[in-house]
């Protein structure tokens, strides 16, 4: 116990759980995905989170169709016409580098300096295949935040946000602050998010809540709503794509969890069934 204690020390080691299973993922000969640099940024720590925490080892797809469905969020976006991409909490996300992506894009990553050393340092002999620019930054700090977006409203007039696994971390009010502060600029267009229900927050606290107290954060961020929280906020829901779904069309589900995928969607208020999504907002102070 003591030696699963330490691994986690900081909540920003989950981004190396996150960049395992991406490994795990590029390994596979039907990969929906590749990341050439995600096993140099998990290491051997991230690999002895990942077998540290049973729960989530049994729940690889899950990761997997979460960073599946935002790669084609982000990809249908740059289609219709977005500018510039704003990862809050960037952590060890590599997509300017494993993306295709247009080089006239401008990418901004979010995060705090010592998470965005340690990629840059790994990262130190690559090229991104866009703009890219680190903005180190807590986001928890109000007042710099909304200066930084009040910056990308000059620099562009169509962004999209991103935030992958972030919001979970985050409490309600929190959370409609975050939302009330991006939806104040006009040119943060779209926010891609994702949401899991009450139900499947108290089995993610039961399996995996006590590593990331460890890390002195807490998963807290369910809302019954499920996406039409944010409508009060300033947001309207586009998409919402079923992470359950997802697994399902990618052929990463076991037999049990094939069957499940097969019940009726519910994209509407959320209860105590197990339920998570990757969703597309929009920005109603957009024009």
């Amino acid at each position: 116990m003591e030696a699963k204690e330490r691994l986690i020390r900081h909540i920003s080691d989950t981004a190396l759980l996150a960049a395992i299973y991406r490994a795990r993922e590029t390994e596979r000969s039907d990969a929906v995905f590749r990341d050439p640099f995600a096993g140099r940024l998990a290491g051997e720590r991230g690999d002895q989170i990942a077998k540290s925490i049973p729960f989530s080892e049994r729940a690889t797809w899950a990761w997997v169709a979460r960073t599946y469905a935002y790669d084609r969020i982000i990809r249908e976006q740059i289609s219709l016409g977005t500018e510039a991409v704003v990862n809050l909490a960037a952590g060890l996300d590599v997509r300017p580098y494993r993306m295709e992506l247009p080089a006239s894009l401008k990418w901004f990553e979010v995060d705090l300096p010592e998470i965005l050393a340690y990629k840059e340092e790994i990262l130190r002999d690559q090229k991104p295949g866009c703009s890219l620019e680190r903005v180190r930054m807590d986001l928890a700090e109000v007042a710099a935040r909304r200066e930084f977006f009040t910056r990308l409203g000059r620099e562009a007039s169509n962004c999209l946000v991103i935030s992958e696994g972030l919001l979970i971390y985050f409490d309600p009010d929190a959370v409609a602050a975050l939302a009330r502060d991006l939806a104040a600029v006009e040119a943060l267009r779209h926010w891609a998010v994702d949401v899991v229900s009450p139900g499947l927050l108290a089995m993610l606290q039961k399996g995996m809540g006590q590593q990331i107290k460890q890390g002195n954060a807490e998963l807290r961020f369910a809302p019954k709503e499920g996406p039409g929280f944010f409508t009060a906020h300033g947001w309207t829901p586009l998409e919402v794509h079923s992470t359950l779904k997802t697994g399902a069309q990618l052929k990463r589900l076991n037999l049990w969890m094939r069957f499940l995928s097969l019940l009726p969607e519910s994209n509407g208020v959320q209860g105590a069934r197990p339920w998570s999504a990757v969703c597309l907002l929009r920005n109603r102070s957009a024009r």
